[in-house]
């Protein structure tokens, strides 16, 4: 062991002694490592902040949540399009059925949404998003209030007058002042608001959460809208009990559904059973797949030229020291000492070059999150791949100038003259 740390001390002291006669010679030999580890980590990490971000998006959904609706996610182009066209769309029979015969489930949601335009106060809003829910709504969906409550059973039941806004909605409509207990005007019919949503952002697909949005009890609705209309996109959404799996819950409501719409065995599904990971696992994952090959193919080229650029900077090296190494070997050192002290030297050269790569990619990343709202983090996994790509890529490129060196007859090297 001890012999090992002193090679790796003498290994320091000549790759700095070397660095230090040759900076220029030096630099330039590690810009190639430097721009590969760049290349590489940085597609990586932009890539894994993008994977988090869709991610978190895609949260809000619920991983234990089924969505029945009209058209699959997943959309099979070689299936007949028109018939998903002739499908009928979710309705209260289906939404009730649910409620009376399943036993996984934790909380069953009718949800419709449409556009509207509303106005209060003299303010006016255009094309405002309008959610209406039954009232399990809050126990599927995230919903935090800045102020305000949530929908009573019996508002909820009795179709009541009364809404939750998001953050941008109360800002627009009531600028300045707190909107619970106002009032704003919907088709005509006032409906009092008794709660905010908090902010929640702008998601990655560019929707804008809950924002912008007004959350109207479902029997409210049915008043002012034909709730079993295609424009207003009927759905169920399903949360499953805990302990019980996705696909659990997603047989139990194929067979309830089926029941319901008095499908024969023979007929295919008229409905589809969506969820969150249909999303992630056939269009996310491939997606990021593409770009991480494409990473490695553009930082690859970029590290095989900064190997290069190693591999000449130890053979001159080698050609520089051959008389002190003639006079280790003929000191007795052996053939793996000179293998390893060349080794050692080339490997600390490829990792230097790859910390300020990295150095490079952090600093990337807080100009980045600095200036906009997308927030990048450099992970600890590609600090670590940085590194270890670094190194592999020094023991590559090091191992021919290394073993060259190994071999010198000692007697020959004392005597080379330049």
């Amino acid at each position: 062991m001890l012999i090992f740390i002193k090679l790796f001390r003498e290994s320091i002291l000549f790759a700095y002694g070397s660095v230090m006669a040759n900076k220029l010679r030096t630099f330039l030999s590690l810009l190639g490592i430097t721009i590969g580890i760049f290349a590489i980590i940085s597609v990586f990490t932009i890539v894994d902040s993008l994977e988090r971000n869709i991610r978190e998006s895609l949260a809000s959904l619920g991983d234990d949540v089924i969505y029945i609706q009209k058209f699959p996610w997943d959309f099979d182009p070689d299936y007949a399009w028109w018939t998903y066209m002739r499908r009928p769309v979710p309705d209260l029979r289906d939404y009730q059925g649910i409620i009376r015969r399943s036993q996984v489930s934790s909380a069953v949601v009718f949800s419709v949404s449409t556009s509207a335009s509303v106005t209060s106060n003299g303010n006016s809003l255009d094309r405002v998003g309008i959610w209406a829910n039954s009232h399990d709504f809050d126990q599927v969906r995230y919903l935090e209030l800045a102020s305000g409550r949530y929908f009573t059973q019996f508002e909820s039941e009795t179709g009541r007058n009364v809404a939750i806004i998001g953050h941008e909605i109360a800002q627009q409509l009531y600028p300045g002042n707190d909107p619970v207990g106002s009032t704003f005007r919907l088709r005509g019919r006032p409906v009092t608001v008794i709660g905010v949503a908090e902010p929640e952002g702008t998601d990655f697909f560019g929707g804008d959460s809950l924002d912008e949005l007004i959350l109207l009890p479902l029997n409210f609705a049915r008043n002012i809208y034909n709730i079993r209309s295609n424009r207003l996109n009927p759905m169920i959404m399903v949360k499953s009990k805990a302990g019980v799996t996705n696909q659990e819950l997603i047989d139990e409501l194929r067979t309830i559904i089926r029941s319901v719409r008095r499908l024969k065995p023979a007929d295919a599904d008229d409905f589809a059973l969506n969820q969150a990971t249909l999303i992630t696992q056939n269009v996310i994952e491939p997606i990021f797949r593409m770009i991480n090959i494409g990473g490695w193919i553009i930082g690859g080229f970029s590290i095989l030229v900064g190997g290069f650029g190693i591999a000449n900077i130890m053979f001159v090296s080698v050609k520089e020291r051959t008389k002190i190494i003639g006079i280790q070997k003929a000191l007795g050192a052996k053939n793996y000492f000179i293998l390893l002290q060349f080794l050692y030297e080339s490997v600390l050269l490829a990792v230097a070059g790859g910390l300020l790569g990295l150095v490079l990619v952090f600093a990337g990343t807080q100009i980045v999150s600095y200036l906009s709202e997308f927030s990048i983090t450099l992970t600890p996994g590609n600090i670590v791949l940085g590194l270890t790509v670094s190194a592999v890529i020094g023991v590559v490129s090091g191992y021919a100038p290394a073993y060259s060196a190994s071999r010198l007859n000692p007697v020959e090297a004392i005597a080379t003259t330049f």
